[in-house]
């Protein structure tokens, strides 16, 4: 299997050269240069494996025996998801109204990127161990990213990172889930702006191709195409669940709704369809909206200003993985998809053409919900269910709940949990409900903690520069220090 960059003049490189690369050197991101389409007979059995049967078979797929061979890829997997909380790793529950949800956030930081980001690390470090290797992880975060990637690689001895957190964005919990790490190749900056600001400095080390090279930069953010491939489990999942027995032809279809800030599970479930699972895509956004303004009307250009919300985590106005999206709606079209995004770099506005904008609707429909509808929605489902939502899972169980109230009939729904509502106690208390505080969570309180300010007027790249430099000193000292 062969990754090609969106923009279509990098060189082709294996799932490893993905794995490392961040952005492809031309800008553009990392995809599959083709997609397997999957037979009846192949979805039939796949419907009868568990979640991370599925995330074996997908990554088998698109990672090559001669990479990692399966006995070893299926021991990965398996490590990686030994410390979730629920035998299933991924649980869904049924309930009233016909409302399914799927729960992905099980993991140790209690969000859907520990599924992914375990994965990515066992992947990173496999790696490592055979090249005797060392790199530095550097995760810009609007929340629920910089915990699952700190909790994936801390205490890994080939691997340093470093994250930057909106000061002020992110939930307390949130914010304390990171800053309480204080392992020695953990490096935590708190910054005073908001998630597209922390990614300029981020931007600009990773620009520099040698500075990036010798320090061996790897992000793990949603641009890695490792975090995209174990996420498309997802809608097989959320698929299987819902769709009735698969023993008609066409296949029944089944919608998944998506909450979504920079679209790493909306480029996801695109790739699914792809594969030939019979999805209909909902992106469900908060106040941003630039993405449903993408799809309702071509519009994908910013607004003045990020807004802040309830659902903090998708508090974002460059949703970079729309750039995938954009690639697969097009027919894996590079020159179209390098002539939309060099243009919304170059004037941040942009319409799309009528042709992209055509195959971008029929691959998903999109809404856009209020604070107010988030906590309204969290209060009618514990009202009807006695479950909690957290305000992410909120957004998209809105669009259901607005859809079930037209009483036009539909096709069966599933909704994404990205989170636990225990990560969001100021959320759960704006709904009029009671927050439930688990026990880990708890004894972040009495933790102590470690940041270092990246303030207005300092020169954020530069303190990114040197703290990247440091810890690759130390790595090399440490390197020549050990025992052969």
């Amino acid at each position: 299997m062969w990754y090609v960059s969106t923009r279509g003049t990098a060189p082709r490189v294996d799932f490893e050269g993905a794995l490392f690369s961040g952005y492809a050197p031309d800008g553009g991101l990392y995809v599959p240069e083709e997609i397997p389409k999957l037979d009846l007979e192949t979805l039939r059995r796949w419907s009868a494996l568990p979640y991370r049967g599925l995330v074996k078979e997908l990554c088998a797929l698109f990672i090559g025996p001669e990479l990692i061979p399966r006995d070893d890829l299926n021991g990965l997997i398996d490590r990686a998801f030994s410390r979730f909380r629920h035998r299933d790793v991924v649980r869904p529950c049924r309930l009233r109204g016909g409302l399914t949800v799927l729960e992905l956030w099980h993991g140790a930081t209690r969000a859907f990127k520990d599924l992914s980001l375990s994965c990515s690390a066992q992947f990173l470090q496999y790696f490592l161990e055979k090249r005797a290797k060392h790199v530095t992880v550097v995760v810009g975060t609007s929340g629920d990213t910089g915990s699952a990637a700190i909790e994936s690689v801390q205490g890994a001895k080939n691997v340093d990172i470093i994250v930057l957190l909106p000061k002020g964005h992110c939930s307390r919990i949130q914010e304390l889930q990171m800053t309480t790490v204080l392992g020695d190749n953990v490096r935590v900056f708190g910054v005073e702006g908001n998630s597209d600001q922390l990614d300029e400095p981020i931007k600009a080390v990773f620009a520099d191709a040698e500075f990036s090279q010798t320090h061996g930069l790897v992000s793990l953010n949603s641009i890695n195409w490792s975090r995209v491939l174990v996420q498309t489990a997802h809608f097989f999942l959320a698929y299987f669940q819902c769709a009735p027995p698969l023993a008609t032809q066409p296949l029944p279809a089944v919608e998944v709704v998506v909450p979504t800030g920079a679209a790493g599970n909306l480029a996801a479930g695109c790739i699914a369809q792809k594969m030939g699972l019979p999805i209909r895509l909902v992106a469900a956004v908060n106040h941003n909206d630039i993405i449903h303004r993408t799809v309702q009307r071509g519009d994908f250009s910013l607004c003045e200003a990020v807004k802040s919300t309830l659902a903090s985590a998708m508090d974002i106005q460059v949703p970079y993985n729309m750039e995938r999206v954009f690639w697969l709606v097009s027919g894996c079209d590079s020159q179209a998809t390098r002539a939309i995004m060099e243009q919304f770099e170059r004037t941040q506005r942009l319409h799309l053409s009528t042709e992209v904008h055509r195959k971008l609707s029929e691959a998903m429909t999109s809404a856009s919900v209020s604070d107010e509808t988030i906590t309204r929605t969290m209060g009618r489902c514990w009202e009807e269910n006695q479950y909690l939502l957290c305000p992410h899972s909120a957004v998209a169980v809105s669009y259901h709940y607005q859809q079930a109230d037209s009483q036009q009939p539909g096709v069966p729904r599933c909704c994404l949990a990205p989170a636990s509502a225990a990560k969001f106690p100021e959320a759960v208390l704006a709904a009029g409900l009671t927050p439930e505080t688990p026990e880990d969570i708890l004894a972040l309180e009495g933790k102590e903690t470690r940041c270092t300010p990246m303030r207005r007027g300092d020169d954020w790249t530069l303190m990114l520069r040197d703290t990247i430099e440091d810890l690759s000193r130390q790595w090399r000292h440490r390197a020549l220090s050990s025992p052969e």
